[in-house]
């Protein structure tokens, strides 16, 4: 099979099953087992796939048919500057949340070797952004899921990234600071909303990430306690819901609160600085 046969096929088999971007799926399925980039491959359709490189498409290709998500199936996902491995046991990193490490960044630009503690870490995304992205940083990473753990220490090792990892149930408070900025991207799908998700989110993604009353409250009330002098909370937040936690922010008694908008124009970030 040639490869544009191969990408044909995929799309096809994908667009029937209801994936929202089948030919973009195809060509990066395709790509990834023959070792390519997307651009590589276009320069190339009448490459032949092996038998054992159409057996792999073939495994994959079926994966993502039944839903699962892209990331899963690939078993890695971009995430800024970095590749992080993914499965079923953390949420997929997605492009909203880039936005969260951008105003992180911008908080702790100035210092020289912030504390910063990642709520609610998951693959480890947020933290070793951050780590990467400041190498001043001291950065740790806490969440209650010891599998959400395990994948953001073999992240930690993958990337080479000097991030603390501990278990931490936030609803039991934070651990104790002073830290110089607290960020989280807790659960803020309700649960009735879960339904109304798409299958890759509603049926793959630990519900424990993404569903949950009041994560962010104890996240917010939690920070008063840790944050330094001036610190730093950077929230994400449901679309719709950032004029909602601002206030709440504002009302636990932070100053400088507002919102940032994430790429599709929703508010989706909120912070304000520790008085």
């Amino acid at each position: 099979m040639k490869v544009a046969r191969a990408l044909t096929d995929t799309r096809n088999r994908l667009d029937e099953a209801g994936c929202g971007s089948p030919a973009v799926d195809a060509e990066i399925l395709v790509g990834h087992v023959l070792g390519v980039t997307r651009s590589e491959l276009a320069l190339d359709t009448s490459r032949k796939l092996s038998k054992q490189e159409e057996k792999t498409l073939e495994r994959l290709v079926a994966r993502r048919e039944t839903r699962e998500p892209l990331a899963y199936v690939l078993g890695e996902w971009g995430f800024r500057r970095l590749t992080l491995g993914v499965d079923a046991r953390v949420l997929v990193p997605r492009p909203e949340t880039e936005v969260v490490v951008e105003r992180c960044l911008a908080r702790i630009a100035a210092a020289d070797a912030p504390r910063v503690l990642d709520v609610g870490t998951g693959s480890g995304a947020i933290a070793l952004a951050i780590a990467d992205e400041h190498p001043g940083a001291r950065v740790t990473g806490v969440d209650a899921s010891t599998g959400a753990l395990e994948v953001a220490g073999a992240n930690v090792v993958r990337t080479g990234l000097s991030v603390e990892l501990r278990e931490w149930d936030l609803f039991t408070g934070l651990p104790e600071g002073p830290w110089d900025l607290v960020v989280s991207n807790p659960p803020y799908v309700l649960p009735e909303e879960l339904a109304m998700l798409e299958p890759e989110v509603r049926d793959w993604e630990p519900q424990q990430a993404l569903t949950g009353v009041g994560a962010t409250e104890a996240v917010a009330r939690g920070a008063c306690d840790v944050l330094a002098d001036r610190g730093a909370l950077v929230l994400e937040v449901a679309a719709g819901d950032a004029a909602r936690v601002a206030a709440l922010v504002e009302s636990l008694g932070y100053a400088d609160v507002l919102a940032t908008k994430d790429l599709a124009g929703r508010d989706r970030v909120v912070e304000g600085t520790s008085t």
